[in-house]
């Protein structure tokens, strides 16, 4: 897996912030390494471990 500089300004403009294309490229290649060795394990973790949706998932076990 790969990131570009184009996916690393689409993203930062949906945050409502602008990129210059060098400081993109830059982003891109800093982070490419760790998607890269994350993408064996992608989809494979528990769906607890997501740290976005968690509390949304623990609450929803009290009530059951």
């Amino acid at each position: 897996m790969s990131v570009t500089p184009e996916q690393v300004a689409a993203a930062t403009r949906t945050a409502g912030l602008d990129l210059a294309p060098e400081t993109a490229a830059r982003i891109a290649t800093a982070i490419a390494p760790a998607f890269t060795a994350f993408a064996p394990v992608a989809n494979t973790l528990p769906f607890d471990l997501e740290p976005a949706t968690f509390l949304i998932a623990q609450r929803r076990e009290r009530r059951a």
